[in-house]
This record gives structure tokens, sequence and C-alpha cells, in this order.
């Protein structure tokens, strides 16, 4: 059965017993500073678990992409160790519990996948008597196949909700004979292979350390895909199956090598598949290599697997390449890797070549490294040598360890792993852990309201008060001064959502009150909150009120979301398929848009965008809102915004025959209404990311108002017209040429000058003719020139001069005559001395290099030392 089967029944099988199958998740957390990555079914779902938001189901099942790094050095050596995999899961936020979830995980694996019965193993917590009754009674797994286990049959993450788990186990060796009592640890762990954990989470695990029972039992599932296949495929390992060995067997294609026929090379195949899985899924989501966070563990794996490459004789960048093989294997099921293709090759490709430089860089500075080690009589590596060049760097430690092994030299490991263990905690200092999951709360549940948002068409309306709240707590009052949050029974303030700020805007409670309205957010029940301050009267719950928001703010709003829809589709166009989009915030004044590109807009794109957006402005073309099924607008061809939710009725906003966008925000009515686009700028916010600021309407008119008056104002400074102000700048920069010209000119008459002085301070040092002199007023490029002068007269010497740059700089250049560096007289290494003495350094060629110093009071005294050291070279 092949992997596509195997997801698309799993799903199928739980939408028959009434979950919701939802779509997995993007592999990076959407606003969740507690995971690097989603790394397991519930992640993207902790919401619902925690109570912050109500499902629309309480049954929703899925197949979620997940990254775990943590085992990343046992990838490709175990049968069953991934960077990425596919979690199954079903869950239940508070709804059906052990009696439900037991028998159809049982009836998955034995009716609809055909497994034997007989070769199923469970284990359950020690105390869990339920889990026992139903295991052995309703399904009718024999006692002496339930193992009871304290600490493996409890899922806790410490504070917050936790229970006791179940898991399910394959026997896949039963020709071995019936254990006289099973426990999945048996035969060293290889028998028996875990393929299900049902997780019952019934508790609260108090901050006191106690444990009390949840108002809501749920339910959270995880079936490894992989592991699945490897049992339905006869898989002598997950990577036996046909989810990796088409990767396998075009890397065997380019390498030349074949597959299962060494060990070490296995393990390079395995790397190699397993991790341009992981770097396809998390570049199509939109993480992309960097030097820290997600960005740092992409770059990781691309460059573990191009080590792995070499192993196999790969020398030149190949994984981009392999990109194809996995959509091919994965893209009915993960479309964006497919429509994002070109993209991730790019980037792979761009990140493989830069490592391949990288490699040969650090082969460079390792052998400097080792002749300094033997140099001073050593054959041991420090390890925070080591870790530098693999921190810094990029330089694997595998690759050092080999280098040092053919030269004899060994590697301090215990300090290189203590040096990685510091970087460790540090990094672990940097991400402090966030409470990833809450308490249930009650409060909404007592709530039995209902709610209507009127704010697309009105911008006023009258309505009830609902509940108020205040203190955390539900009252029937507020008074003057009181910050409460509050329900009405419609409202027209739209909640923040989809990147759209929120609205603001009064409610005047009759003649009694008038509530100020700061804020507005979704609740968990869904409805639209009020965060708000009483100021004047008493509001009570049942009060009939008028809601008005502020009308010229909304409609400021409404041309920059408008605009947002636009510029997304303009980006596109001119940069590619591959724009995604990474964030937004649509206020009055402006808006922000933060979408997927390597590199930095030029000119010409960025009016080129521009230009896009303002001319469906021009055409004032229709905005068109309707409601259909989620199918139907995807079949339209619409794009779903960063962070939006979707259920199985959306919004679609259609501006003329341009854009078609999923979105729950407040737009205009026609393009027109825009009046003006104008972006502001355009900057990196992270690797990979842009940014680009812009405004609308009034917005737009004052930015470019104010342009004007700065182009005035430097023509006014010029004295110039404003029409002659490019042709006035042409000027001023050709008189800046000229004088520098004149400039350089002098500084050679100078030079020349001084060369004929320099030259009749020359004397011998160890039989060599040697000059040290200090230069004043002369700088680096000058002293450069005036130091390959003197070289060129000389037919056999040393040069070393020296300059202070104001009061806290140093400048050195060493020229060294070839014949001499023979003799053992390096200027790389000569300059490097004589710039210690000041608190610098520097380097370059044997026979020219320069560097710099700090302390400009020791400037004669490294001057003065330099003839020492050459007479020490000569000895």
């Amino acid at each position: 059965m092949k992997s596509a089967e195997i997801r698309q029944r799993f799903v199928k099988f739980f939408e028959s017993k009434g979950h919701e199958i939802v779509p997995s998740a993007s592999l990076v957390p959407y606003n969740d500073p507690s995971l690097l990555w989603i790394n397991a079914g519930m992640a993207p779902l902790k919401k619902f678990f925690d109570g912050s938001e109500i499902p629309k189901n309480p049954r929703i099942t899925n197949s979620q992409k997940c990254i775990r790094t943590n085992d990343i050095e046992n990838v490709g050596k175990t049968a069953r160790h991934h960077t990425m995999f596919e979690m199954l899961g079903n869950f239940s936020i508070g709804d059906y519990f052990k009696k439900e979830v037991i028998p159809w995980a049982w009836e998955f694996l034995t009716e609809e996948l055909k497994f034997d019965k007989d070769r199923f193993y469970v284990t359950i917590h020690t105390e869990d008597d339920d889990a026992f009754e139903i295991w052995t009674n309703v399904v009718g797994i024999p006692a002496d196949r339930i193992c009871r286990t304290e600490e493996d049959n409890f899922w806790d993450i410490g504070e917050g909700p936790c229970g006791p788990c179940s898991e399910i186990f394959y026997d896949r060796n039963p020709e071995m004979g019936k254990d006289d009592v099973f426990h999945p640890d048996n035969h060293n762990g290889e028998r028996y292979l875990e393929v299900w954990n049902l997780v019952f989470t019934q508790f609260n695990h108090n901050a006191d350390g106690s444990y009390t029972e949840l108002p809501k039992k749920n339910i959270d599932t995880g079936a490894g895909l992989e592991r699945l296949c490897s049992l339905l495929q006869n898989g002598e390992t997950n990577f036996d199956t046909d989810l990796f060995l088409p990767i396998i067997e075009e890397t065997a294609r380019l390498s030349g090598k074949q597959y299962h026929t060494d060990l070490n090379l296995d393990v390079a195949f395995k790397v190699i598949a397993d991790h341009i899985r992981t770097v396809t899924f998390s570049v199509g989501d939109g993480a992309l290599p960097s030097n820290e966070g997600r960005g740092y563990v992409i770059r990781r794996l691309l460059r573990r697997a191009v080590r792995y490459g070499k192993v196999l004789g790969i020398e030149k960048p190949f994984m981009y390449t392999l990109v194809k093989i996995v959509g091919d294997i994965m893209g009915e099921y993960y479309p964006e890797i497919v429509t994002k293709r070109e993209f991730i090759e790019r980037v792979i490709k761009a990140e493989e070549e830069r490592f391949h430089v990288t490699l040969a860089d650090g082969e460079s500075l390792l052998a400097d490294v080792l002749e300094r080690v033997k140099g001073e009589g050593k054959n041991v590596l420090p390890g925070e040598e080591a870790f530098r060049l693999y921190d810094t760097y990029g330089f694997p430690i595998d690759l050092t360890e080999d280098i040092c092994v053919e030269q004899g030299i060994e590697i301090d490991r215990e300090g290189f792993e203590k040096a990685l263990n510091e970087q460790r905690q540090r990094a672990r200092a940097a991400r402090k852990d966030v409470s990833t999951m809450s308490v249930q709360t009650e409060l909404y549940d007592e709530l039995d309201i209902r709610s209507n948002f009127v704010g697309y068409s009105e911008a006023a309306t009258s309505a009830q008060v609902l509940a108020i709240i205040s203190g955390g707590e539900i009252v029937e009052e507020a008074h003057e001064g009181d910050e409460i949050a509050l329900f009405l029974s419609q409202t027209p303030f739209y909640a923040e959502s989809g990147g759209q700020v929120a609205d603001i805007g009064l409610i005047h409670v009759g003649e009694a009150a008038i509530v100020q309205v700061l804020d507005v957010q979704k609740a968990p029940n869904g409805y639209n909150l009020h965060k708000a301050r009483v100021l004047s009267g008493t509001v009570n719950v049942l009060d009939e009120a008028e809601a008005s928001i502020d009308y010229e703010r909304r409609v400021a709003i409404t041309r920059n979301h408008t605009a947002t829809h636009l510029l997304h589709k303009a980006l596109r166009q001119v940069l590619g398929e591959h724009v995604a989009q990474a964030g937004s915030l649509v206020g009055p004044d402006r808006l922000r848009f933060d979408f997927s590109h390597l590199s930095g807009m030029t000119a010409e794109e960025i009016a080129d965008v521009e230009r896009r957006v303002n001319e469906q402005i021009w055409q004032n073309e229709i905005v068109e809102i309707n409601e259909m099924g989620i199918d139907d607008a995807k079949a339209l061809g619409a794009m779903a915004l960063f962070g939006e939710k979707y259920g199985d009725v959306v919004r679609v906003v259609k501006a003329g025959d341009y854009s078609i966008e999923l979105c729950g925000g407040c737009h205009v009515r026609s393009t027109g209404e825009i009046g003006l686009f104008k972006i502001v700028s355009e900057s990196s916010i992270a690797a990979g990311v842009r940014r680009v600021e812009a405004v609308t309407g009034k917005g737009a008119y004052e930015f470019v108002v104010e342009r004007d008056r700065l182009l005035t104002d430097a023509a006014g400074k010029l004295k110039a017209n404003v029409n002659d102000v490019p042709s006035r700048i042409d000027n001023l920069q050709n008189n800046i040429k000229e004088l520098g010209k004149e400039i350089e000119s002098l500084k050679g008459k100078l030079a020349a000058g001084e060369v004929k002085n320099l030259v009749e301070q020359i004397r011998e040092v160890g039989g060599v003719p040697f000059l040290a002199a200090k230069l004043d007023g002369v700088d680096m490029d000058g002293l450069r020139a005036i130091a390959e002068d003197l070289k060129a007269r000389l037919a056999s010497g040393v040069v070393v001069l020296g300059a202070a740059q104001g009061t806290d700089k140093v400048n050195f250049v060493v020229a060294v005559t070839k014949d001499l560096n023979g003799k053992g007289i390096q200027a790389g290494k000569l300059v490097k001395e004589v710039a210690a003495v000041t608190g610098g350094g520097g380097g370059g060629r044997p026979d020219l290099a320069q560097a710099g110093g700090k302390d400009v009071s020791k400037l004669q005294e490294a001057l003065d030392k330099a003839a020492d050291l050459v007479a020490g070279m000569l000895v």
C-alpha cells in the first residue's frame, strides 16, 4: 500500500467518524514563540486544547508535517530517525474519550489496513484501569499482550494539561516466539515497533506540582506515516519505502554508487534523502538558510547533506536537483512544494554553491591553524579552534577530524564538546520557555450569547449589551473609569485579524453612559470582544446601546487593505510566483507587507510594482466580495493570506480580474477609492524575508507633498531650478571627480618627494637593505604606493612604513623583494607582528602586506621592533 493511500485512508476513516479534515499547517509556527518548528500533529491545534479558541468541530483529523532535530546525528544510522516526518492524528477537544478512541484505532489498523491482529501489543499507564478494561473486554487483546508502565505512559510537559497514554506496538518478528513477559524494550527495542500513541489528556499539572481533573477531557493521537509505510511495504527500514526510495535511486544515479552495497554509503544515501525532504518543505513554508533560528537548522541540514554527498563522490551542487523528486512523491497532498519548486531549487542551489566555497576557505583556515599548532611543537588541535571553524565558518567537525588524522594531529574533542554545549545553553537561554498550554477556562462557557458582526456594511448600529467582563470575572455592571470587556448583540467593530487592526469608537448607552472602545479581539467563543473604558455613567447587562466606529479611520484602513491585495499580486507578477506573504499590518496610516524573496528589490522593480498597483486604481475596478465553499474559492485561484483561519465557507475578495484572495477583512467598493498608492520603503527583516511599507489616499498625497518640499529645499541649496537639480548634481560630481584627480596628482608628487627622502634612510639589517619609517598625513593607499615605489627601486630589501590616522588608528604596510621571500622574510608575517605591538593585526602576500592597529602611542615602538623581527627571520 503506497504512502498516499495510507494517508488518505487515515483521514477519510476519521472523517467517517465525524471528524473534520484539516490541512497540514506550515512547519513555521504561526504566533507561537514556544516552538521553533511544528513538531507534532497537535502543535497547530494548541489553541483549541488550551481553550484560547473554540473549534467549529471538536473532532479533528490531519496528516501533519513535523520537524524534530534533537536526534540529527542518528539520522541515517538507525531505521527510524528522521528530521521531518508526517504524523497522522485524530483529536477530540472535550468530546469523545477512551471508550471511543481505542476501538477506532484498533478498527483502522486491523480492518482498514488489514494488519494481523495477533501481532499487536499495547502499553498503558500503571494506574489506567479504564484503558486496560477497554483493550481487553471491548477490543479483545489478551492481558498478556498489555504492558503497564509508569514513566513511558504518561504524557506531561510540566505545567499544563497532561494525562496517561497508550502506545500500540507491532511485532516485526513473531517467528522469534512469544516472550514470557511482553515489554517494548525486549530484544533491545528492535522487535516491537511503536506505530501509534493515544494520549488521554484528562489532568492539569498545577504550578505546585499537584494534578487536578480537567473540566473537559481531550484526545491527542499520533501515528507515524513512515513507520506504517515500512510495515505495509515490507521495508527493512523507513527509508526502504516509496517515501524515500525514489530520492535514494536518483542520488545513486548522480553518484554512480549503489544503495545497499556498503553500510557507510547507505548512511550517506539516507541522510541525503531525509535532509532534502526537510529542506524542501521548510523552504516551501518560508524558512530560508541563515545563521540563526530556523535558518541555521536548514543551513546545517543542507551542509550535512553536501558533506555526505562528498562521501558518495559528488563534488558539485546536486541537492537542488532532488527537489523535483520530493515533489513527485508528495506534491499531490502538499502542492506548495510543486508550485514553489523553482524558488526552492534556487534557494538550495545558492546555499550549496556558498558551502562549496566555505569548504575551500575552511580548509585554508584549518591549514593555517595546523601550521601554528605544529610550529608550537604540539600535536593536538584545541577544542575551541575546532569549534570556531564549525560555528563561525560552518566547517564540519568530521571534516576537521579527517584532515587532522591525515596530518597526525588529534582533536581536543572534550574542549570542542564543551564549547558546543556552552553555545547550546546560550541558545536555550535566548529562547526561554514560555507557557505552551494553559488551563482551560470556563469563563466563556458560562456565557450563553449570540453576537452578530454587521461592520462590513454598517458603521453604526443599535445593540444590546450581552455581557460585561471586569477583572477576569463576569459582572452585571460597570462604572465610570472601569476598564472592561464586553459583548454586544450586534457590532460594527471589526476585531483585529488577518493583519487588519481593530476598529475604535464609542458606545452610547442611552443617556446614562458613554463607553470608549479601545481595541477589539476575537474571544474564544468566536465573537467580537470589545476592550473598552467607561468614560461616564454606569453600564448594565441588557442595556440598549448605540455602537459607532471611527468611520474616517475605517475608510483609511479599507484603502490600505485593498491596496495590500493589489500589492501582493503585483509582487508575484514582478518578482515571481515564489512570493508568499509572511505577515502584514493594515492600519489607517500605512500598510506593511512582508514576503518571501531572496534579494532586495531594485529601484526598477519597486517602480514596476508601484505602477501596476496604481494602474488598477486608475481603472477603478469593482471590488466584489462573495461567500462560497472553500473548494470553489480555490478553483477560482483565490490566494490565502498569512495567519487567516478558513472554514468550509469562505469570503472571497475579487478586485476586478486582477486579484482574488480569501480574506475576512474590510475593503473599498472599487479600486479607485484608494486614490493613490506609494511605496515608501523596501527592506530586509530576516534572511529571505523582505518588507514593503506603503501609503495610500491622503497618506500617499502627504508623502508626495513632503518629498516635493524636500526637492524644493535641495534646489534652493543648489541655487537651481527644481528641473535643473539632476544636471546641477552631475556638475558637482564631475567637479568633485576633477578635484580628486588633482589631489591624487599632488599626493603622487608628495610621495615622490617622500620616497627620495626615505631612500636616504635605508640601512642594513643582517646584510639586508632595510627601512622602517613613520610618515605623517598619509593614508593606507598612500603608504602602499610609497612602499611599492621603494620596493621597485631596491634590488633587494625590506620596507616597513607606518602612519597614524587620527588618535585611535594606525596603518602599516610592509614590502619585501621576492628574493628575500625564499630566505624566510614574509611580508604577511612581519606586518602581523609589527601591528600586534599597537594592538592590531593584518596580513597579505609574501611580498606586500598591510595591517591596522589601535594604540597610536606605540607606533614608533612597533617600527623600532621591525628591525629585530627581520634579523630573527634571517637566522
